[in-house]
């Protein structure tokens, strides 16, 4: 009999898979889970209000989401790469970036380790190469 996995098995077959893809975090029902919170904090950036509040005093606007230290402490640093990690999701972190005055191109570019200008040649080739970001198990 098949049983579903459970939230403790964290590396099901289809987990250790996705972990495979360089350079890359696949935002799964797991990482929704995990980064829950992290991502209702980015949506109250949708208001006004919340956006003056964050701004006038971010650590204590944090503190009202309950969020784990590593969420806390990538937020504070403008960490987009460590909030992916923590259950972000791009489009709700894009709001952070949004508070702070960035495009969303800016924000892509420090996701992905880029200055703008690298992420803008880039994308206007024609976007990352396949070659080299396939699979980190077959180097491919």
């Amino acid at each position: 009999m098949n049983t579903p996995a459970s939230p403790a098995n964290s590396q099901m077959p289809e987990m250790v898979e996705l972990a495979d893809i360089p350079g890359t975090i696949v935002f799964t029902g797991q990482m929704a889970r995990k980064g829950f919170q992290l991502n209702q904090f980015c949506m109250s950036l949708m208001s006004a209000a919340n956006r003056a509040l964050f701004k006038a005093d971010e650590r204590a606007y944090l503190a009202h989401w309950h969020l784990t230290e590593a969420q806390a402490s990538a937020v504070l640093s403008r960490d987009y790469a460590a909030m992916m990690t923590e259950g972000g999701n791009v489009y709700f972190l894009a709001k952070i970036g949004a508070t702070d005055g960035r495009s969303y191109q800016s924000v892509a570019a420090t996701m992905s380790g880029l200055s703008l200008e690298q992420y803008r040649a880039m994308m206007l080739a024609g976007g990352r190469s396949p070659i080299g970001n396939r699979s980190l198990r077959e180097c491919r």
